[in-house]
């Protein structure tokens, strides 16, 4: 009798070996991305990866860039991937060693002016600095067709931008016109003269022009777009010249917590199924073989202003200070 017990104790040990369920795997990215964005590469690599559960920090780039800093001069940054908006910012990652070398064989793909020479990151996405309007209060017409035009008096008090302290793209955005002889702080000066605003993020920019409280606005493509879907009476120029295209690029974090976790998420980003996700979500593809809705890339590409990304990233706290210095005295 008590071997009949004890065997019957022990098939009952056994076979709940086999029903408790199996704890999935995590996968952590750390983006300044939109949210919506997030949430639908979250949604594809789940779908395609049942047993890892992606998790996300969102907010603007300087507070990712912050939290990132923070950790690693303690010891490790909690993140497996990286994706905020600034290039410049990822020569600053590989100089501090946050990122690790990988090359993905999704980059066969991507054309190699988006991807790293060293190996350290490779661009993921592609977003454009134009002008925004409402088109509720501006006809597509009569919208400015040039940084310049923002200095017309009839914008005055009606324009609003992203402090670029809070924003990778917008601190894009400012470093470029700050470093071309056609722009400098002169133009800048003038913009603030003309009435130009800061909002502290963003979707609050977009939202502000959305919303009528202005009627033109320096925007995202993605975003205003985002907004269009949804009905906002928003309205996107993309610039004839001078227009600052940005490639988003995503990195691999040395050491991280779940590295190879990590590497799955990386290519599943720079896929053509996750390419696809970012494109449905109003992002361009950075990949040579994706249908992009009619946008010319090419005919983006030529109209972009040349950044020197080293220069950017020598020089980031200095053209914040200079900024600051006009806007905000």
């Amino acid at each position: 009798m008590k071997r009949f017990i004890t065997s019957l104790l022990l098939a009952f040990v056994v076979s709940s070996l086999f029903v408790v369920p199996a704890l999935a795997s995590k996968v952590m990215m750390y983006s300044s991305m939109q949210e919506d964005q997030l949430v639908a590469i979250k949604r594809g690599f789940e779908a395609k990866y049942p047993g890892i559960v992606m998790d996300y920090y969102f907010a603007g780039t300087g507070r990712v860039i912050t939290k990132i800093a923070t950790e690693h001069q303690a010891g490790q940054v909690a993140a497996d991937v990286i994706w905020v908006g600034d290039p410049a910012d990822y020569l600053s990652f590989k100089k501090e060693g946050i990122l690790q070398k990988y090359s993905s064989p999704e980059a066969k793909a991507i054309d190699s002016k988006f991807i790293d020479p060293d190996g350290y990151y490779t661009g993921a996405r592609m977003m454009n600095m134009g002008i925004g309007y409402n088109s509720a209060l501006v006809k597509p017409e009569e919208a400015p067709q040039s940084w310049k035009d923002l200095l017309d008096l009839k914008w005055e008090g009606q324009i609003v931008m992203t402090d670029p302290s809070s924003a990778g793209t917008t601190k894009y955005f400012v470093a470029a016109l700050l470093a071309n002889p056609e722009y400098g702080e002169e133009y800048f000066k003038k913009l603030r003269a003309n009435g130009c605003e800061l909002e502290s993020g963003t979707t609050a920019t977009h939202n502000q022009v959305a919303a009528s409280a202005y009627q033109v606005g320096i925007m995202l493509d993605y975003v205003s777009h985002n907004l269009m879907a949804q009905g906002s009476p928003i309205g996107f120029t993309y610039l004839k010249k001078d227009l600052i295209s940005i490639f988003s690029p995503i990195g691999l974090v040395k050491g991280s917590p779940n590295n190879e976790n990590g590497k799955l998420l990386y290519d599943f980003i720079l896929s053509k199924e996750g390419q696809e996700i970012l494109i449905a979500n109003n992002l361009l593809s950075v990949r040579n073989d994706v249908d992009q809705k009619g946008v010319n890339v090419q005919e983006i590409a030529k109209s972009a202003m040349q950044v020197d990304l080293n220069a950017l990233a020598a020089n980031s706290n200095k053209i914040l200070a200079t900024f600051d210095n006009i806007f905000k005295k």
